[in-house]
């Protein structure tokens, strides 16, 4: 089994050089103000422009409108779009069209009865990803890269017509408990490889893809 991995929320050079250097099969930027890693429209261009082929570049938006989807669709080179808000079936379909990207969506995940809403999905998407639900009470969450994880294991055994990822509150000391116990093949990792909130560290990136490495070697 090929366990692949993204690096999201990478916001400087050292950082995107490390993951793609390291291994990563997918980077990702953010475009949400209010996160720690989010990036300006030309911070972000300048970061895309040289990633090599084959590494695929997702960008991450929160409930985005058109204009900020065209505008970073015209300077940012992506390869996908990320959606982690509340974006109905149809408003991913509306942006599939509008930017003629593959479209990800965010399923955010803390009983079973969250995964029903992945089926909602079926053909509106190429892409899901499971991701840990804030508690109501959580103060500041994000809509992501909160450092929490759900029980892993709700996902053994389930299928869904398109690829997913695993996101949240994974690490290079927890990934192989996750991938043995959801199956998942692509890992999603941002605070698992920083060092404070928006800061990657190029040693917690190189240490979480050699074991995603050591991880796919074992399973074959």
């Amino acid at each position: 089994m090929n366990i692949t991995a993204k690096i999201c929320g990478i916001n400087d050079a050292v950082a995107m050089h490390t993951a793609i250097d390291a291994g990563a099969h997918f980077v990702g930027l953010v475009f949400y103000p209010p996160s720690p890693r989010a990036l300006e429209i030309d911070a972000a261009a300048a970061l895309a422009d040289p990633v090599p082929a084959g590494v695929t570049k997702v960008g991450l938006f929160v409930d985005p409108d058109d204009t900020l989807l065209d505008r970073v669709r015209d300077k940012v080179s992506l390869d996908m779009v990320q959606l982690h808000g509340a974006e109905s079936p149809e408003r991913c379909r509306s942006i599939r069209v509008r930017t003629g990207l593959p479209v990800m969506k965010a399923i955010k995940v803390a009983s079973a009865d969250d995964l029903a809403a992945a089926d909602d999905y079926d053909g509106a998407v190429d892409w899901l990803m499971f991701d840990a639900k804030a508690p109501a009470d959580m103060a500041n969450a994000l809509p992501g890269g909160n450092a929490l994880a759900f029980d892993w294991t709700l996902l053994a055994g389930r299928d869904w017509p398109v690829p997913w990822m695993l996101a949240g509150g994974i690490n290079a000391g927890n990934v192989a408990e996750a991938v043995a116990a959801s199956g998942a093949t692509v890992i999603d990792v941002s605070s698992g490889v920083e060092v404070a909130p928006g800061r990657k560290d190029p040693a917690q990136i190189r240490a979480f893809l050699a074991k995603i490495a050591r991880l796919s070697r074992v399973s074959c």
